[in-house]
């Protein structure tokens, strides 16, 4: 009997927990699937790649060309080497400024120690050949480190860094705007690569075997551009791209005027400076030299003229040595070498666009024409007048008295 009231007693409560359930329960919503759009991943290359580079390159998608990508290898490329050219610039900065006082204060302290042997006279003794000693070893070492620095030209190198550094960060800019407005093709790719390796050929950052020649028989501009055959014939040109033949005419003037005056200024003065260099490069060196000799004649004869000689061409090689480095004559030259090398460039920039007959070929002359004048400082309606000046000049006879420039 009570099994039975226990068995109806989990039956009634078991069909009251499932009516409190159904009571409860929360209807199910209907299943909503949400589909993601699927993203494109880049090819990656192989693993043989990776593992060369460090990292995977990507490959040609339907998206973007593989012309794009290999810029952006480039821009990587530049962005390194204008890191790499500022910090060399900065170290060669400091070797000029450190070798520069070093010599100075052993030069300065060689010859005051040969001042005070001379002062001192025979009877001295030890003291005194302790300083003739002292004052021939360091005007030596000045010698060997004064024909060092006058080897490299350190304020030169810097001068070196410091273009390569602008004109890497020029052609950055110039591949950045590429990416932006335009469409690169494989030829845009071959061009920024030839204009990479171009700047680090006219640019080398090792010293030993690569280093440009710091004393040259001339001044010669600095070339940091790929050289290219422009075609040249008498095809007629159509007025077309923004081209017309006033346009050319004044594009021709504008290159006769750079040469005649611009080009050759700065070559005038360019070799001026580099005269000068030779020479202070020689006689500072020469003065220690003949310094250390007057001190080793000072220690064997006690001569007191000796002494006088030493100290002397010791005061005389720390002035030339401060001029010529802490002026910075080397890096005077390697300002009218690049100046140079500018207009230069802007010559054979003129004159190989001139030279497409082609017009559609060519760059938009109302773009050119605004870079041109731009780049020499001046606007569109000066620079039609320093063209109109020179075609004036030629006709008459007489010299052309103004330049190109604005900027130099």
């Amino acid at each position: 009997m009570t099994s039975l009231h226990a068995s109806n007693f989990l039956l009634s409560s078991s069909s009251s927990s499932n009516q409190i359930r159904a009571a409860i329960s929360v209807p199910k919503l209907p299943s909503v699937r949400f589909s993601a759009p699927k993203l494109r991943q880049p090819t990656i290359q192989s693993e043989e790649s990776n593992r060369k580079y460090g990292r995977p390159l990507v490959q040609q998608t339907s998206s973007v060309s593989m012309a794009t990508f290999q810029l952006y290898a480039i821009l990587e490329a530049i962005g390194d080497r204008v890191e790499m050219h500022n910090n060399i610039g900065e170290q060669r900065d400091n070797w000029n400024t450190l070798l520069l006082n070093s010599i100075n204060m052993i030069t300065l302290t060689a010859a005051t120690m040969a001042g005070f042997a001379a002062a001192t006279g025979v009877g001295a003794g030890v003291s005194a050949m302790g300083l003739k000693l002292a004052s021939s070893v360091m005007f030596s070492a000045a010698t060997g480190m004064l024909v060092l620095m006058n080897k490299i030209q350190p304020s030169q190198l810097v001068e070196e860094q410091r273009n390569a550094t602008r004109l890497f960060k020029q052609l950055q800019s110039q591949i950045r705007t590429l990416l932006a407005v335009g469409s690169p093709c494989q030829d845009d790719v071959n061009d920024a690569m030839e204009k990479v390796l171009a700047l680090d050929k006219a640019y080398p950052l090792p010293l030993l075997g690569v280093m440009l020649d710091k004393f040259p028989a001339s001044l010669e501009p600095a070339v940091w551009w790929p050289t290219k055959q422009s075609p040249n014939s008498n095809k007629a040109l159509n007025n077309n791209n923004g081209w017309t033949k006033e346009l050319e005419m004044e594009m021709r003037e504008v290159v006769e005027v750079i040469k005649r005056k611009d080009s050759e200024d700065y070559e005038r003065l360019g070799n001026k400076a580099l005269n000068m260099n030779k020479v202070l490069a020689t006689a500072g060196p020469l003065l220690t030299g003949i310094a250390a000799l007057g001190s080793a004649f000072m220690v064997s004869s006690n001569s007191p003229g000796a002494a006088t000689v030493a100290a002397v061409a010791g005061a005389l090689a720390s002035a030339v040595n401060t001029f010529e480095h802490g002026g910075q004559v080397g890096m005077v030259f390697e300002m009218y070498r690049n100046n140079a090398g500018f207009f230069k460039h802007m010559q054979e920039s003129i004159e190989s666009t001139l030279d497409e007959c082609d017009v559609e070929k060519r760059e938009n002359g109302e773009l050119f024409e605004m870079k041109v004048a731009l780049q020499l400082g001046r606007s569109l309606s000066e620079l039609r007048d320093v063209a109109k000046k020179s075609s004036y000049s030629r006709i008459e006879g007489s010299p052309m008295d103004e330049f190109a420039s604005k900027l130099f």
